[in-house]
């Protein structure tokens, strides 16, 4: 019968519908335009990357990237808050996927294991404190690093702990080689 000829189904009770968040953008932006700091950061972003990819070149189940947005949330995207690794590695995927920034939603939700800024003058503050708290408590990022390619004893780290926490490393932790699975 419908509703039409029965109007007590107009108040009946439906069933309880589980709301589900809006889809994410699909027209994202790749690039902002933004020169790097340096020819030597540009460097050292690429040193980075091709040792990776050289280091690792018989593998295929991670992800490296630099200069590239890393698209996390719904809310990032319409505040155009864009956040771009000058280096960073995802691990335990298909590295043969090509990409033109890392989209976490279409990644099954993972996000990079280690990141790498260059900093300089005009970008420490921010990369040892905005980026530093996203990449620790949305990112949950392994390993983070900020290096200023123009000052050698520059080089900071931290780990995340057991309780989601960076923890800065010291030199003695710098000097052992990442266990990576």
């Amino acid at each position: 019968m419908t509703t039409e000829n029965n109007p007590a189904a107009i108040l009946q009770p439906t069933a309880v519908v589980d709301w589900e968040p809006p889809m994410p953008p699909t027209d994202l932006i790749f690039d902002d335009g933004e020169p790097l700091e340096s020819n030597r950061h540009r460097i050292a972003m690429n040193t980075l990357i091709r040792s990776l990819q050289q280091a690792w070149a018989d593998r295929n189940d991670y992800f490296t990237g630099g200069n590239m947005f890393i698209y996390y949330s719904s809310t990032q995207v319409r505040n155009r808050d864009f956040r771009g690794p000058d280096f960073f590695a995802v691990l335990n995927v298909d590295g043969n996927n090509s990409r033109q920034g890392w989209v976490v939603w279409e990644e099954n939700g993972r996000y990079p294991d280690v990141i790498v800024e260059l900093m300089s003058p005009s970008t420490a503050a921010i990369d040892k404190g905005i980026k530093k708290n996203l990449y620790e408590q949305t990112f949950h990022t392994s390993d983070y690093f900020v290096y200023d390619p123009f000052d050698p004893n520059s080089l900071q780290g931290w780990h995340l702990d057991d309780n989601q926490q960076y923890q800065p490393l010291t030199k003695s932790d710098r000097a052992k080689p990442p266990t990576v699975s």
